[in-house]
């Protein structure tokens, strides 16, 4: 089982007459693949880049143009377009589509068919970094704000124009998860979340650490949910890199742009969640820190030799530690990664002895998987989960805490 919130949704999809059309493709393909409804109106720019029959193929439906404004059949297409849609997207979006919508223009079936809906609306800005910067588009961005539409900033880097700075349109993924979170329900404002996620390292010399096997995609996949949730995320990340990225729908939400605070060993996840823990009202500890390090760790390179003896000592127990401070109104979640035949009783004792609220209890091959079955221990209850996603498991957590 997955989480998937754009099942059934229906989108209507925008597009203007920029180079950047080429990446709403691989959008259209995704949101089809997502379970949505997608139908397709092109301005009169993108006709000149584009063909309707491209998007009619991608989306299953009619692609809508101008010549479609006009033909005498005595629909008021303009108006059933706008009943359509769920949210509508707008991508890319010219500086000149831009500023006809913010003079009020509807001499065209897209300008015509926003000015009539009333849902929510997200626009793409793509175009060089000048106008972007220019004036007129900044005033126009800023009118568009004003009237409730929701203007998305470009994003840096080399632009089609031969230029580099702002101006490209995001990337396909992360428009994705900006329409992915905009129907999560915001029943989490003004929560303050901590996560710790992602193995730690603890190393042998300059260059060798141990390390384990975890990808850390459970505690992102928890951070994104708390954010899309309206939360404020504090995640205390111990891999190189996320496995994913956060849109920047803060802009949106009035909620701040999730914290990431990335660290190496176990010690220094524990001084980084010490400082952190105190102001949240809940905290998961879904990282996968390492339970030993070298008592030793030697400098520069050990040269390679017959035998290599290493004299081990415990790292510091983050969750042990942190429970000790727990406050009444504090809600602590924990993991358990063990063999099938332990996994209740060790995930038990250690729920216990750490004072969690919650833990879930997985079994080893949950490693890199995508999904697994999980056992969810509750103040009260034992709940099964069986083959599930990891992004349908954060889902349901954060649903059985009710926060």
């Amino acid at each position: 089982m997955v989480a998937n919130g754009l099942k059934g949704r229906n989108i209507l999809v925008g597009l203007t007459g920029g180079i950047a059309v080429y990446k709403v493709c691989e959008l259209i393909r995704k949101l089809k693949n997502s379970g949505a409804n997608v139908k397709v109106i092109l301005s009169k720019g993108a006709e000149k880049f584009v063909t309707p029959l491209l998007f009619a193929s991608l989306s299953g439906e009619k692609a809508y143009t101008d010549e479609d404004f006009f033909k005498p059949t005595g629909e008021i297409l303009h108006i059933d377009l706008a009943k359509f849609p769920d949210v509508v997207i707008i991508a890319p979006a010219t500086a000149s589509f831009m500023a006809k919508l913010a003079s009020g223009q509807a001499d065209e079936l897209l300008l015509s068919t926003l000015l009539a809906t009333k849902t929510p609306v997200y626009i793409f800005p793509s175009m060089n970094t000048n106008m972007w910067e220019h004036p007129a588009t900044q005033r126009n961005v800023e009118t568009l704000k004003s009237w409730g539409y929701r203007v998305y900033e470009p994003a840096s880097g080399a632009l089609a124009c031969n230029t580099t700075g702002k101006g490209r349109l995001p990337e396909v993924e992360e428009i994705f998860e900006t329409l992915q979170a905009h129907f999560v329900k915001k029943d989490m404002l003004g929560q303050k979340v901590l996560i710790t996620g992602g193995p730690t390292r603890e190393y042998i010399d300059e260059v060798r650490f141990i390390t384990n096997d975890s990808s850390g995609k459970m505690a992102f996949l928890l951070a994104k949910e708390a954010y899309y949730r309206g939360a404020e995320v504090y995640l205390i990340w111990g891999g190189k890199e996320l496995p994913g990225i956060f849109p920047r729908i803060n802009d949106f939400l009035g909620i701040p742009y999730p914290k990431v605070f990335s660290v190496s060993t176990t010690k220094e996840m524990l001084e980084v969640a010490k400082t952190l823990f105190p102001k949240c009202n809940l905290a998961i500890f879904a990282a996968a820190p390492c339970d030993f390090r070298p008592k030793q760790a030697f400098s520069g390179k050990i040269k390679k030799q017959e035998i290599l003896t290493l004299d081990l000592e415990l790292t510091e127990d983050i969750a042990k530690t942190l429970s000790s401070q727990k406050q009444p109104d504090q809600i602590t979640i924990g993991f358990a990664l063990e063999t099938p035949e332990n996994l209740e009783k060790y995930a038990l004792l250690k729920k216990k002895e750490k004072n969690f609220d919650f833990i879930v209890a997985n079994p080893i091959s949950t490693l890199s998987a995508e999904s697994s079955d999980f056992i969810v221990f509750t103040p009260k209850d034992k709940l099964e989960f069986k083959e599930v996603s990891k992004a349908y498991l954060a889902k349901v957590l954060f649903d059985l805490i009710g926060v």
